[in-house]
């Protein structure tokens, strides 16, 4: 008799997780999805190809909750600052939120320091995407950085609402791609 009705709960189980499925940053090696956005450098805006992106080399491409934000403006200005190293190593970097385009566009002056664009992501598309969506506040992005290869694909990621290890982080992963990967 409790055979059937563990079975039954069994089966109740697997098709609900089935019809929900469990958010989780893309795993290393999974194909990206490509997006183009409208994105904020230097206070200018213009339409961003992660696709573009990709084709001069790796890109580290970071998640952020709020532009303005403590947590936030420190992650961005420690991403600024390492812009140079990125570079040396054939990788770009890109920022991307829920934030309008104008609250980015100031965000790129203030505290990204006009060194690299953060892209708005309203409609949490992108967000969705590359699951990034924040669980516990689904209005913002999680704080979430990946290392992409040029082909497309998750070479690494680090997630922490802790905005202190994500630059060192993706140096370490950038440096750590192939030679022929990172200097396409």
């Amino acid at each position: 008799m409790a055979r059937p009705i563990l079975s039954r709960i069994a089966l109740m189980t697997v098709i609900a997780a089935l019809a929900h499925p469990a958010w989780a940053a893309l795993d290393i090696g999974d194909p990206v999805p490509k997006f183009t956005a409208n994105a904020a450098l230097g206070g200018k805006t213009f339409r961003y190809s992660l696709a573009d992106a990709l084709a001069k080399g790796p890109v580290v491409l970071y998640f952020f909750p709020a532009a303005d934000s403590n947590d936030c403006s420190i992650e961005a200005h420690a991403f600024a600052e390492a812009v140079d190293q990125f570079a040396a190593l054939g990788a770009t970097v890109i920022g991307v939120s829920a934030d309008d385009i104008d609250t980015l566009s100031k965000f790129s002056v203030k505290s990204c320091q006009s060194r690299f664009p953060v892209a708005s992501d309203e409609a949490k598309t992108v967000i969705n995407g590359f699951d990034a969506l924040m669980q516990t506040r689904p209005d913002f992005a999680n704080r979430l950085s990946y290392v992409i290869s040029p082909d497309g694909k998750v070479a690494y990621y680090y997630q922490n609402l802790n905005p202190d290890k994500h630059v060192e982080r993706m140096l370490n992963a950038v440096r750590a791609l192939p030679k022929a990967t990172a200097a396409k």
